[in-house]
C-alpha cells in the first residue's frame, strides 16, 4: 500500500522478516533516486536524507581520530564564503551548530541568529559537514566512507552517487541496499562493535548523538530523529510544534533516519529490533508511514 521496494526487520541481530517489490513507483522522483540493483536485484537506492545519519558516524569518527573537534569552527577547516554570512558571523557556527541544525543560518546561507538560537531542519547548511570532515581527514568522501565503514561492515552496495539532478548544495547522495543499511544500524545498535572488533570506538558520541542535543526541538539529536517526546518539524523560522513524540505507536526509545520518500533507518534498542524501508511514498488510511507501520507492528508483537 505504500510503495516499498523493500522492508528488513531484525530481531536479536537476525532477519526475522524480509521483502522486495521490483517496481513500487515509476514517477521521475523515484526513479531519480533509483541507482540499480544488487545481484539479488535488491534495489540499490539514494536514502535522500537518511544520508544524514552516515554523515553523522563519520564525524563522531574523525573526532575520535583526532582529526577535529565539534567545538571547531566549520570555518577552520573550509575556509569563508561558504555561507552567504558575514564573516564574524560565519566564523561563530561550530561543527556542532550543523550536527544540530542550530547554525541561525536561513536555508539559503544567509544569516538569521546567532548559534543555537533557532532550530531550522536545514539540508543546504548539512551538506558542509562532508566538506569539512574531507578536508580535516585529507581524504575523499568515498575513500574514507568505504575505509571506515563500507568495507569493514560488508556495505558493498552502498557509496556517496552524484545528483544530476538536484542543485549544487545538495548534488551529492548516499546510495545503499535495505541490507546494508541494516548492517549500519547494528553498528550502532551495538554501541560501535562489528563482529569481535571496534569500529566506532567513541561511544560517548554514540550515546549523545542519539539523546536531545537542544532543548528547542528535543525530538532531534546529532542528525538522528528521537521518539518518546515533543518534536518539531522545522519547516518555517518558528520551528512547529507538535504535542507528542514523532510516531506514538512505537516505543519511546526508537531512534530513527529519515528520507524522503519514507526512506527510513529504525532502531529500538528495548526491543533489540532494527527496521530498515526503502521505495518511494504513498498514502493509505490517512495515517503517515511511520505511525501506520509501527501501529501494525506492534499489534504483531502482541
Amino acid at each position: 500500500e505504500r510503495n516499498s521496494s523493500g522492508v528488513l526487520i531484525l530481531h536479536n541481530g537476525r532477519i526475522m522478516a524480509e521483502r522486495y517489490w521490483s517496481e513500487p513507483d515509476t514517477s521521475i522522483r523515484y526513479q531519480n533516486f533509483l541507482q540499480g540493483f544488487d545481484s539479488e536485484n535488491r534495489a540499490i537506492e539514494d536514502v535522500a536524507s537518511a544520508q544524514k545519519n552516515i554523515t553523522t558516524a563519520l564525524v563522531g569518527m574523525s573526532q575520535a581520530r583526532g582529526f577535529l573537534s565539534l567545538e571547531d569552527s566549520v570555518t577552520s577547516h573550509i575556509g569563508t564564503g561558504w555561507s552567504k554570512a558575514a564573516i564574524p558571523q560565519e566564523t561563530a557556527i561550530t561543527i556542532y551548530d550543523l550536527l544540530t541544525m542550530t547554525s541561525g543560518l536561513a536555508s539559503d546561507l544567509t544569516y538569521e541568529t546567532e548559534p543555537g538560537e533557532r532550530w531550522l531542519y536545514n539540508t543546504p547548511a548539512y551538506h558542509f559537514l562532508m566538506r569539512v570532515v574531507s578536508a580535516a581527514t585529507k581524504k575523499p568522501r568515498d575513500v574514507l566512507t568505504q575505509e571506515w565503514l563500507t568495507e569493514p561492515l560488508g556495505m558493498t552496495n552502498s557509496s556517496w552517487t552524484p545528483r544530476p539532478w538536484a542543485g549544487s548544495d545538495i548534488a551529492v547522495g548516499f546510495s545503499t541496499t535495505a541490507r546494508d543499511l541494516a548492517r549500519f544500524g547494528l553498528l550502532i545498535q551495538a554501541g560501535g562493535r562489528w563482529d569481535k572488533g571496534i569500529i566506532f570506538r567513541d561511544t560517548e558520541f554514540i550515546e549523545a548523538m542519539m539523546t536531545p542535543a537542544q532543548d528547542i526541538n528535543p525530538s532531534y539529536g546529532y542528525l538522528w530523529w528521537l521518539n518518546g517526546q515533543e518534536f518539531s518539524l522545522g519547516v518555517t523560522p518558528q520551528a512547529v510544534r507538535r504535542d507528542g513524540p514523532l510516531v506514538p505507536s512505537a516505543p519511546g526509545d526508537l531512534v530513527a533516519m529519515q528520507g524522503a520518500l519514507d526512506r527510513k533507518l529504525y532502531l529500538v534498542p528495548s526491543l533489540n529490533l532494527i527496521v530498515t524501508r526503502l521505495g518511494s511514498a504513498g498514502s493509505a488510511g490517512g495515517q503517515s508511514f511511520n505511525e501506520a507501520f509501527w501501529r501494525a507492528l506492534m499489534k504483531a508483537k502482541q
